[in-house]
């Protein structure tokens, strides 16, 4: 295991799973040394089952947000996967629009779950402005659409909040129609539409957690953010996630490389323009 022994792993291993839900195996062993061996020099700590006693013993918030920041993976681009995108667009948004429109209800909730620095649910924000432009619709507005975007890390929420972005962000999945619309450029930066930005309601959120106080939602992605924990975490997840979501059209999208065993417990799995979503069981 390198810089780091057996039973400092699983000491190491036990809190990583038990703070943020994910699930390292032996062979990820060097997460731990690569991302966290600076804090070990920082804190002047002389090795990793020091540092789990530090952080159970001193429940310092800054050594802990510090080191759930590291083992955190970020990857994010602008639509993603592209499919759910269509979906939304395609799918759900005529639908939540007509329903609207016919006085049911005067809002439609997205959540972006694991939302990093942001790309995700401005990418919807973007989406959902454009459409209703395009399709001319007046009658419904950007302002009925509200979404929340959760992170657990506080660091990528920030950068999430700033909206400003360098030039590789930008180029990761942005087309050039996107950034015209809705970026500036200021020095080095790519600055988002205030828009947009003030269309999103950023929050730190685990989601071990409890999800009844954010509400009910008619869409949730949670994409790319399972797959690094455990079995039974992912159970637990969907089970809160189908509790969350509005019904009859209740929509979870999950990342087009993820393997959704179970689903039939409490979704129905549907197709549309090569990709699939997970509508919530009446």
């Amino acid at each position: 295991m390198g810089d780091i022994t057996s039973r400092q792993f699983d000491l190491m291993r036990s809190y990583i799973e038990e703070e943020c839900g994910i699930a390292l195996g032996k062979e990820k062993a060097y997460l731990i040394t690569n991302r966290l061996s600076g804090l070990l020099t920082e804190y002047n700590i002389p090795d990793y089952e020091g540092l789990y006693y530090t952080l159970k013993n001193k429940k310092d918030p800054h050594l802990k947000e510090r080191v759930i920041d590291s083992i955190t993976t970020n990857e994010t681009l602008w639509f993603r996967d592209k499919t759910p995108f269509r979906t939304l667009e395609e799918v759900l948004l005529p639908k939540y629009i007509e329903e609207v429109r016919a006085g049911g209800r005067n809002r439609i909730r997205i959540w972006s779950a694991g939302c990093s620095t942001g790309q995700e649910p401005y990418s919807i924000a973007m989406l959902i402005n454009r459409y209703l432009a395009r399709e001319g619709i007046r009658d419904v507005s950007p302002g009925n659409f509200e979404i929340l975007a959760t992170d657990i890390s506080r660091r990528v929420l920030k950068i999430a909040e700033a909206g400003k972005y360098d030039d590789l962000s930008i180029a990761r999945g942005l087309d050039l129609e996107y950034r015209s619309r809705y970026f500036t450029r200021e020095g080095r930066d790519w600055v988002l539409d205030k828009g947009i930005r003030d269309r999103v309601e950023f929050k730190q959120f685990n989601l071990q957690n409890n999800f009844v106080a954010l509400g009910k939602f008619d869409v949730i992605f949670c994409r790319y953010v399972t797959i690094y924990f455990s079995p039974d975490l992912k159970r637990e997840i969907f089970r809160k996630i189908a509790t969350a979501l509005n019904r009859p059209w209740g929509v979870l999208f999950l990342g087009s490389s993820e393997v959704f065993t179970g689903y039939g417990d409490y979704f129905t799995r549907m197709l549309h323009n090569g990709g699939v979503y997970y509508k919530v069981k009446e």
